[in-house]
């Protein structure tokens, strides 16, 4: 690590990897004479904790925010750091996933003697675990210690929660089977409910249902959470007997299943294809007062899609629109898609308008299956509104334009497909080589190839190459034209571009030297013009 200069001033942020104030001795009579400039201006002149904390939250710039934390503590006279300062700088780095600087400040922090909480290794033990660094989640739950602060039944918890995440079960019931004995923490019912899910999640039910068992021996009674759990496990394996057997012992237990419980149980009917269980439970679930949620409807809804049943889905999605949940745009694309194939292509633009209304979020994968479905029907000004409309709130994308460009160019219209071409470009949307290989092969269709080649040649310019179909097409087609000048144009492009490969010489003898009158002073040409 690059050592911070004692005389140099601070003139520039610099990336937080690169500093090590810790090497500076601010007790040093020789600081006296030198001016350290803080990293931002304004500087506060009264520097309290509190305050460094909401400047440091405030900071987008992780190397800023950093060098402020350092700054603070090493120059502004009288400021010393608090747990709260040191918390406020790990959790932002920990988040940004920049784990490096954070083990320096942890360092610091076990030398600095600082009184800590236990939430500092909470935050950091969660953020290793999204990180997907389940080692390093186990490792900060081991030295919490080291710090003087006694871990609780909190931090396990996060941690095991961390460990199912990465999908680490067997550590899950290590560190469940260790926490008394080793770490001087009694489980509590989520701790339980925890282990029961990893248990679950390695197809492990019988030792799940173990645990159940053993969960009033240890002083707790098992919850609809562990009961719902358990059920789940059944649902993925697909032994639905058990898993009713599961829900039996909830009711007759007193407990009342809520959503979640009820829709684990529908969604093990879905996954079998028995919708008439899934849909009789799910009328089971309303009749006893308990009301869908988004993901009760989501499974239903998927399931219909599944098994093409396009009304029920729109029907049930209908329903979840009056109570207001708001789909996902993966969810409506689903719908939407099965409707099209059902041929139900007005239905499905009349609910891609009623989801605008509601202040859905629609993406450009939806409106280019909506958009591509049209064109197949022929309804390509219907697909032109629809874009005209999207473009009201957003912003379409290359693949909503090259889908209605090639949806024009298959019925033939490329007078509309190259308006649309010119507000792509207007709107800064980049064409691709899908973009200009359509148009190429649109003008060919029509017998208008010539203006195929002028294409070409901007296709070329910009850095995009043809594949091999484009180049036999364009060629195919100022042969049916006569056109032996362009079709030496084109070959004399492609090489000059670089993008000449063996399908290319492939296609360029067999269609222009094996087949024109001149092919062989053509090729003789072409490769004196190229080489040297």
């Amino acid at each position: 690590m690059r050592r911070f200069q004692l005389l140099r001033p601070i003139t520039t942020a610099r990336p937080f990897s690169t500093v090590d104030f810790s090497t500076i001795d601010s007790s040093s009579p020789l600081l006296q004479y030198y001016t350290v400039t803080p990293p931002i201006k304004p500087w506060p002149e009264r520097l309290y904790p509190r305050r460094l904390v909401s400047m440091i939250t405030r900071q987008q710039n992780l190397d800023l925010a950093t060098q402020i934390f350092l700054y603070a503590g090493k120059y502004h006279p009288g400021f010393s750091h608090n747990y709260y300062t040191y918390f406020s700088i790990i959790e932002k780095l920990s988040r940004a996933r920049a784990f490096e600087p954070v083990e320096s400040l942890l360092s610091q922090l076990l030398d600095s003697q600082i009184k800590c909480g236990e939430d500092i290794f909470i935050t950091l033990i969660r953020n290793y675990a999204l990180a997907g660094r389940p080692n390093l989640a186990v490792k900060t739950f081991v030295r919490i210690g080291h710090f003087g602060v006694q871990r609780s039944v909190n931090s396990l918890n996060t941690l095991l929660n961390g460990l199912i995440q990465n999908k680490r079960y067997d550590l899950v019931h290590f560190m469940f089977k260790n926490s008394n004995t080793k770490f001087n923490i009694v489980p509590n019912m989520c701790t339980c409910n925890i282990l029961i899910k990893a248990l679950c999640k390695r197809n492990d039910i019988e030792n799940a249902r173990k645990v159940l068992d053993e969960m009033p021996g240890m002083g707790m009674v098992p919850n609809l959470v562990t009961y719902t759990t358990i059920l789940g496990g059944y649902v993925a394996r697909g032994d639905m007997g058990s898993a009713k057997k599961v829900f039996s012992e909830i009711l007759d237990g007193g407990w009342v299943p809520d959503a979640t419980t009820y829709t684990v149980l529908m969604n093990g009917y879905c996954r079998l294809g028995t919708l008439v269980d899934a849909v009789k439970v799910m009328d089971d679930m309303e009749e006893n007062g308990v009301e869908p949620n988004e993901v009760t409807y989501g499974v239903m809804i998927e399931a219909f899609c599944k098994e093409k049943k396009s009304g029920e889905a729109g029907n049930m999605l209908d329903d979840m629109l009056e109570r207001k949940y708001m789909p996902s745009p993966t969810l409506c694309c689903k719908v939407m898609d099965v409707l099209c194939e059902e041929g139900k292509v007005e239905d499905a633009c009349e609910l891609w308008r009623r989801l605008l209304k509601n202040n859905c979020i629609l993406d450009n994968a939806i409106l280019s299956t909506l958009i591509d479905w049209l064109c197949k029907k022929g309804h390509v000004l219907e697909a032109r509104k629809l874009v005209d409309e999207f473009e009201k709130g957003s912003v379409p994308s290359l693949l909503t334009y090259n889908t209605l460009i090639a949806g024009m160019c298959k019925r033939g219209e490329l007078g509309e497909a190259g308006k649309l071409w010119h507000d792509m470009v207007e709107k800064r949307c980049r064409p691709n080589a899908f973009t200009y290989s359509i148009l190429i092969k649109g003008f060919c269709k029509i017998g208008s190839a010539v203006e195929g080649v002028r294409i070409l040649e901007e296709m070329l310019a910009k850095g995009c190459l043809p594949n091999k179909t484009t180049y036999t097409e364009l060629i195919q087609g100022l042969q049916r034209l006569g056109k032996e000048v362009e079709v030496e144009k084109v070959v004399s492009s492609a090489m000059s571009s670089g993008g000449v490969d063996r399908d290319f010489w492939d296609i360029f003898i067999k269609e222009v030297v094996g087949k024109l009158d001149s092919g062989k002073d053509v090729l003789d040409r072409l490769l004196s013009e190229n080489t040297g």
